[in-house]
């Protein structure tokens, strides 16, 4: 049986109109800060993927399993009541010592909660995606 495909895609859609119409202006004015510091760490525009995640950069990738498809390389989404910001799974438990440093958040495999960025350590999550999009890029390098 072929693998399925993706149910999520990038799309043509309006990141600033998908931040504008976000209900509270702390969240506005946090999702403005996370655009602008993945596109300083990847020198891309953002795009949306889906209706409400907001991707920098793509990469490909094809699993064990022969399920393939295309992510951003960073992302984020204010989902309610957390920002959502997206990392490559595993991460987060290969760098214990800056997720001590980061501040007030929940995180699993490939996902990190934080309720707002004034609960977090810019910094350490700057260095934790920078690692990210290091460590995406070595495991699904671009031909």
């Amino acid at each position: 049986m072929p693998p399925k495909p993706n149910k999520t895609h990038a799309t043509t859609a309006s990141v600033d109109a998908f931040i504008d119409k976000q209900p509270k202006e702390e969240v506005r004015d946090d999702c403005r800060t996370l655009m602008k510091l993945m596109h300083e760490l990847t020198g891309v525009e953002p795009y949306m993927y889906g209706p409400s995640i907001v991707g920098y950069g793509t990469y490909h990738y094809t699993y064990a399993s022969g399920h393939s498809g295309s992510a951003p390389l960073a992302a984020f989404s204010p989902r309610n009541p957390e920002l959502v910001i997206y990392a490559m799974g595993g991460l987060f438990e290969q760098e214990p010592k800056l997720m001590e440093k980061l501040g007030k958040y929940k995180a699993t495999k490939g996902c990190l909660y934080v309720k707002r960025l004034a609960d977090i350590d810019l910094k350490v999550l700057k260095t934790l995606l920078k690692k990210s999009i290091t460590l995406v890029r070595k495991t699904y390098p671009q031909k």
